[in-house]
Order: C-alpha cells, then sequence, then structure tokens
C-alpha cells in the first residue's frame, strides 16, 4: 500500500448554519488538498450537535452532500464528516464520504449520547462500516462510539480508524486516551476530528484532534485551538508492526447479536 496522508480540520462550527459553515471549511478543504488524500471534518459540522433533528436535517440529495461531492471533485481529494440526514422518514446521524470521483458511502451512528437524549432523536445506525481509499480500508466512527470497543473490534478488516466528534471539553482527556487506546488494541492508525469553541447549547470544546499509530504513538495532537494537522498512515510500519507483534492472533472469536 502507498503511504495515505489525512488532513484533520479542527474548527469553531456555526450553530444551525449550514451555509455558514460550508462557506468556512471551503477554504480550509482547499488549503489542505494539496497534501491531502483524505480531509476529515467534525461530527453534524453543518449545524453543530443539535438535537432539532427535524429541524435541519438534510436529505442525500440535499445542499451539504451536493457541495461535498463538487468540493471533492474539485479539488481531488476524498472529504468525510457526519451531517444530520432525513432518509425514509427517520433522522440520523451520518457519517458520510466522497470520492472524487463522485462515489459516496455512509455510516449511521450506532451509540447515540443518551446523555443528551441523541438516542430521542434520532434513529440507530446498523454495523460498522469500512470504506477504501486506494488499498487502504479505514472504518468510519462517529463519537460516543468510540466508548464501545466491542462493536469495532478489527477482525482483519480495516487498517485504520477515523472519528468524527463534539467531544466536550470537559471530557478531553477521556477523548485523547479512547481514541488512543482504540489505535492500540487494533493495531491500526486512529484519527479523530473534534471543535473547538461554544456551541449553541453553552456547551465548550476544546479540540484535541490527534492520530495515533498502532502502538499507540503520537503521530499528531492539536489541543484546543482551530486549524489543520496533517498526518500520513505509513503501510510499512503498520505491517511490520503487526508482523512484529502479532496480538491479533490470541483474540478472542465471538459475536454481536
Amino acid at each position: 500500500m502507498q503511504p495515505l496522508t489525512v488532513a484533520l480540520i479542527q474548527a469553531a462550527t456555526h450553530w444551525h448554519d449550514p451555509g455558514a459553515n460550508r462557506r468556512m471549511f471551503e477554504p480550509l478543504i482547499h488549503e489542505s488538498a494539496s497534501q491531502a488524500d483524505l480531509i476529515v471534518l467534525p461530527e453534524m459540522f453543518s449545524t453543530g450537535f443539535t438535537m432539532a433533528s427535524a429541524e435541519v436535517a438534510e436529505d442525500m440529495s440535499g445542499p451539504t452532500l451536493s457541495w461535498l461531492k463538487a468540493t471533492s471533485k474539485n479539488v481531488g481529494s476524498y472529504l468525510c464528516g457526519s451531517v444530520v440526514i432525513r432518509d425514509e422518514g427517520d433522522y440520523f446521524n451520518r457519517f458520510v464520504w466522497v470520492s472524487p470521483g463522485g462515489e459516496v458511502g455512509q455510516y449511521d451512528k450506532r451509540h447515540l449520547f443518551r446523555m443528551a437524549g441523541e438516542h430521542e432523536h434520532y434513529a440507530l445506525g446498523e454495523p460498522k462500516s469500512v470504506f477504501k481509499i486506494g488499498d487502504w480500508r479505514v472504518c468510519a466512527m462517529v463519537c460516543y462510539d468510540l466508548r464501545f470497543p466491542v462493536w469495532f473490534r478489527n477482525e482483519g478488516d480495516y487498517d485504520a480508524i477515523v472519528a468524527v466528534a463534539n467531544w466536550p471539553a470537559a471530557r478531553r482527556d477521556a477523548w485523547l486516551t479512547l481514541l488512543k487506546a482504540r489505535a492500540i488494541e487494533n493495531q491500526v492508525y486512529a484519527a479523530g476530528v473534534n471543535i473547538v469553541g461554544v456551541d449553541g447549547n453553552d456547551v465548550a470544546y476544546a479540540g484535541g484532534s490527534a492520530v495515533y499509530g498502532p502502538d499507540g504513538e503520537v503521530v499528531v495532537e492539536r489541543l484546543d485551538t482551530a486549524g489543520i494537522e496533517f498526518a500520513t498512515f505509513d503501510a510499512e510500519r503498520l505491517s511490520a508492526r503487526r508482523d512484529e507483534f502479532p496480538v491479533w492472533r490470541d483474540a478472542d472469536k465471538f459475536s454481536i447479536e
């Protein structure tokens, strides 16, 4: 596999204003594209982490998905992030990824954050979803999913995790610890993008966007300021570590009902 370079865009989003968020992210995406194969935006990047699903939802042919597809084609990089989506009468916190060639994939958040009432406003997602960029297999996660490692156990089916989040400042240490743990236990690269600032619910966010390697080593960390971080996933490093320290050989077999 060739190396994969990822751009993490950490920003303060505009509450319930998709147009303003698209305008904000547009130049940051263009700035990132000269270096990055994959550009990662936060959870609910067009609205903020809102429970007003019926008010802000778009469908898969709406303006935000149309913008993502057009922008990806224009800059020549994959884009991903989560968006509030209406689909067949239900609302989803949907992780979407788009390719420069127009391919669109999705993962609906499985673990809904009940402490904010997310389970009352969004439908439950289905099993984990892995998408490909070249030969890299990337597992999609959304925020609270990080706390449920059994669901995302690597069974030899992915090489990297990309997690998008609105993870509050009060629990940033947990965010960083869990993201690193998912990298270590699955022997993968783990990239996570969070936001900064204060949202429309007066919840404060302190960033912590980061990438960790398969031993939990820090590739990049960005704490409490807006900006872009770049990281490269090294396929040779990943393969060598799995061969040198094959913990996957001793993993327990299980099924989830």
